[in-house]
């Protein structure tokens, strides 16, 4: 259930450091869901790792099938004409202590945050989810970061085409994601004073520092 009432994220910064700590350890992250479900009835492709086996363990093997682009055993568990994710039953998450790692990653606060906008009729009911969360912006060192953040999400969108192929964010979460990695080189550098190509490039040397050091 979705309600239209404001939700407080906390401050800014506190949010972004265990959003980026989380990242780093391929962690679950910590959502006050309450009682929405909106996620699991907005039309997503669920990815499930090959050695996630005690998910798949609990998943039927015809609700699976191999995930595009990736190494053999990785998979996606599709939705159901509703777009609701086969394994909500009754309002809830049938497999909730076995659920996928993409789900327990999975935070919707990364669009405010990124003021990345999801599109589509698939995607009202996490949009208005979504429009409800309110970031606490109390210090200039909050502000900045997500200014730094929301400049990183914007030039991602902007110069998509410059990024090589492997590069490209796959989706409006994995492009938030990406922005969340790389917000310190726009919080650090004078972006106006670099081309496209010197950003892009050092964009992707962010990302995979950031890989790395995980």
């Amino acid at each position: 259930m979705v309600e239209s009432q404001e939700l407080s994220t906390g401050n800014f910064s506190d949010w972004l450091r265990d959003t980026r700590s989380a990242l780093k350890k391929d962690a679950e992250t910590d959502v006050p869901c309450g009682e929405c479900n909106a996620c699991c009835r907005s039309s997503y492709f669920i990815h499930i790792k090959p050695n996630e086996l005690e998910t798949l363990n609990h998943i039927p093997e015809e609700l699976l099938f191999p995930a595009p682009g990736l190494p053999e055993g990785n998979v996606l568990m599709g939705y159901d004409e509703k777009g609701h994710c086969p394994m909500l039953r009754e309002g809830a998450c049938s497999i909730y202590e076995h659920r996928p790692a993409t789900c327990r990653s999975y935070d919707c606060r990364i669009f405010p945050a990124t003021g990345i906008q999801i599109s589509g009729k698939d995607k009202v009911l996490i949009n208005q989810q979504v429009q409800r969360w309110k970031f606490n912006l109390n210090e200039a060192g909050e502000i900045n970061e997500q200014k730094a953040v929301k400049q990183a999400a914007s030039f991602l969108t902007q110069k998509r085409k410059l990024l090589p192929p492997e590069e490209i964010p796959g989706n409006p979460t994995q492009l938030a994601i990406m922005a969340i990695k790389v917000y310190k080189l726009f919080n650090e550098t004078k972006t106006e004073t670099v081309n496209d190509t010197e950003l892009v490039e050092a964009v992707i040397e962010a990302g995979k520092n950031f890989d790395t050091r995980s």
